[in-house]
């Protein structure tokens, strides 16, 4: 543009289309560097790795499959791939269920209100005691959780390896 001002060319005009293209491409990336950024920081601050179970904003549940630059992959327990923008990831509330290598599985039964709370209990602790997968510390317990409308609801949390988690 120096050069063809130096000969008399008008470059006013130039100038003023390369600003506006600026500014619009510039734009139209604006998402993509967010995204990009967006990936920078989950992998150096990592809230997660591949193969963690995760729920992302309280509505995407699933196994960590990829973190790339853009994106993050999750495998649904029904086999559903969920491909979520980083930005989106970031933006969330990201929940790491499988991170910590032990995880509590919160289990809720109910039981009528004639039936024995005792023997639920006991059932419950049996059943516990007879899976392969519940760790012996920290303790099973079963507590009353809610005095609900048509029942007496009964809580316990098992604890187990993260890679158990669904089958306890």
């Amino acid at each position: 543009l120096s050069v063809a001002s130096m000969f008399g060319v008008n470059t006013t005009s130039f100038v003023a289309i390369l600003g506006a293209l600026t500014v619009g491409v510039g734009m139209a990336l604006n998402g993509s560097i967010g995204h990009l950024a967006s990936g920078v920081m989950l992998m150096i601050f990592k809230p997660f790795a591949v193969g963690d179970l995760v729920e992302i904003g309280g509505g995407h549940m699933g196994t960590v499959e990829s973190i790339n630059a853009f994106n993050t992959c999750l495998l649904t327990l029904d086999n559903k791939k969920i491909i979520i923008a980083n930005s989106n990831v970031t933006g969330n509330t990201i929940t790491n269920i499988s991170g910590q290598g032990t995880v509590g599985v919160e289990l809720t039964f109910g039981i009528g209100y004639n039936d024995s709370i005792d023997k639920a209990r006991d059932i419950i602790l049996r059943v516990g005691a007879s899976c392969p997968h519940i760790l012996k510390d920290p303790a099973q317990g079963v507590v009353v959780a809610e005095l609900a409308e048509s029942s007496v609801n009964l809580a316990t949390r098992p604890f187990c390896n993260s890679e158990h988690y669904w089958d306890v």
